[in-house]
């Protein structure tokens, strides 16, 4: 683990103490040789916990996850090149160090086996989001965004916190080997059954589920692109994560509990399928997607079998790629146009053809097209919810066919039709931005031919 967070902590002397010309290559090429390092992770293991340390230790759940976050912080300096092209030396600078400090802390929110730092972390991860949007966002609205995104996560997060603390009165430990060892007590009180409500609560808000979900979108519109990759492809599986580390601390008579969700995040899925359809905001119509495809990962996780941890594992790795991708192709088109409007930025593959060749690739992978890792990821959670009860199937499927309904639409809106008159031109697709979709679109290949890697279980 030292290995990892040792050489993430020097990135902060590297980008400050880089001359100016040099800044970008040096801390893009060093996080990039991290992210390669962390790939050991991967590596098969028949123990349920490796690399153990006093405070730290990876499994099946967590390792796919680390490397994904050490994998996306190249990938959100090298997005961020262009945005920040105008900026004085200094901002540039200060921008890739909060980029860099939020990092230690999602590694360590993914590897810790301690509940109490695992809350640290978890919250630890709000302040430089936070900083992110509220000072390099796009429009002024980024405030209101930023109060959103605060303010949701703490007040969710404070009955969390009371809940490990009422945890830790009655077990005397929150070390989470130690903690699945220890015998459910089958009482049937009330504070269980609000403190299995406090631990969901925070991961649900995070996730997010349908009725919760109102500060992504939000957060999303006003980020700056780094800013939407990050909370696209790791915040969000942050919520994943909690849920399916804690469901497992959860008493075993509580399973009534989860009707409740499992039902909001079901129908919250199809909901906001609907949304997308109607949205006119691009980078809206994939917040609110993420929303959908994270519903499916609520849904998987609350019902507890192998199949289904599974399956939420697969699609929270293949969401993050996928949503990050999508991400990054909206910057470039924002970058050309300065707009996200859909009817003003319509019929750009004239203008971008090679560009319209990763749009076709990002939104068959968004629709689960064969023989992508999230078509592997939905149907595992179609057949475990089926398996646990027959009428999801219903839910499930006009959700799988609204998922195609609004990636063909964002596809054809992009991609398709007359080019508007305020476009006469439009500068080139550069090579880093091309070097930026391969390493998004690589993984995504690569894991095709050995999803295990990242199903969760055993290998």
């Amino acid at each position: 683990m030292l290995k990892i967070i040792l050489p993430t902590a020097m990135l902060l002397p590297t980008a400050l103490l880089s001359p100016a010309k040099f800044m970008w290559t040096n801390t893009t090429m060093y996080s990039l040789m991290i992210s390669l390092i962390s790939l050991h992770w991967l590596t098969p293991s028949y123990y349920p916990l490796k690399n153990l340390t006093p405070w730290t230790g990876t499994d099946q759940i967590s390792a796919p996850l680390l490397v994904l976050s050490c994998w996306f912080l190249p990938l959100m300096i090298l997005a961020s090149q262009n945005h920040l092209q105008h900026e004085p030396y200094i901002r540039k600078q200060m921008f890739i160090t909060t980029l860099i400090i939020i990092q230690p802390f999602i590694i360590l929110a993914f590897s810790t086996t301690e509940l109490m730092l695992f809350y640290i972390s978890f919250e630890a991860t709000l302040i430089p989001t936070l900083i992110l949007i509220t000072r390099w966002g796009n429009q002024p609205e980024r405030l209101s965004a930023g109060i959103y995104l605060l303010f949701y996560t703490l007040i969710s997060s404070l009955p969390l916190l009371v809940s490990f603390l009422h945890l830790h009165s009655e077990v005397g430990t929150l070390h989470l080997p130690i903690l699945k060892l220890t015998h459910p007590n089958p009482s049937t009180s009330w504070t269980t059954l609000l403190s299995s409500l406090a631990l969901l609560m925070a991961f649900m808000v995070k996730a997010p589920l349908y009725g919760l979900h109102l500060w992504l979108p939000k957060a999303h519109v006003e980020a700056p692109i780094a800013g939407s990759m990050l909370l696209a492809a790791l915040l969000l599986k942050l919520g994943g994560y909690g849920i399916m580390r804690t469901t497992l601390l959860m008493q075993p008579l509580y399973n009534l509990l989860h009707y409740p969700f499992l039902t909001l995040s079901l129908w919250g899925a199809l909901m906001t399928s609907s949304i997308c359809l109607r949205q006119t905001d691009l980078k809206s119509l994939i917040a609110y997607s993420s929303v959908s495809h994270m519903g499916l990962v609520i849904a998987a996780s609350m019902i507890q079998t192998q199949w289904s941890f599974s399956g939420a594992m697969i699609l929270m790795i293949s969401h993050g790629l996928t949503s990050s991708l999508l991400f990054c192709l909206a910057n470039t088109n924002y970058e050309r146009t300065h707009s996200r409007i859909l009817i003003l930025t319509r019929g750009l593959q004239p203008i971008l053809p090679l560009m319209s060749l990763w749009w076709l690739l990002a939104n068959l992978t968004n629709m689960a097209l064969p023989p992508t890792t999230n078509l592997m990821a939905e149907l595992t959670i179609m057949i475990a919810l089926f398996n646990w009860s027959s009428p999801t199937i219903f839910l499930t499927g006009i959700a799988t066919l609204l998922t195609a309904s609004y990636t063909l639409y964002m596809l054809l809106s992009t991609q398709r039709g007359t080019l508007p008159t305020h476009i006469t031109a439009a500068q080139n697709s550069s090579t880093r931005e091309h070097l930026l979709m391969t390493l998004h679109i690589a993984p995504m290949l690569a894991l095709i031919l050995k999803p295990e890697l990242i199903s969760g279980t055993p290998m």
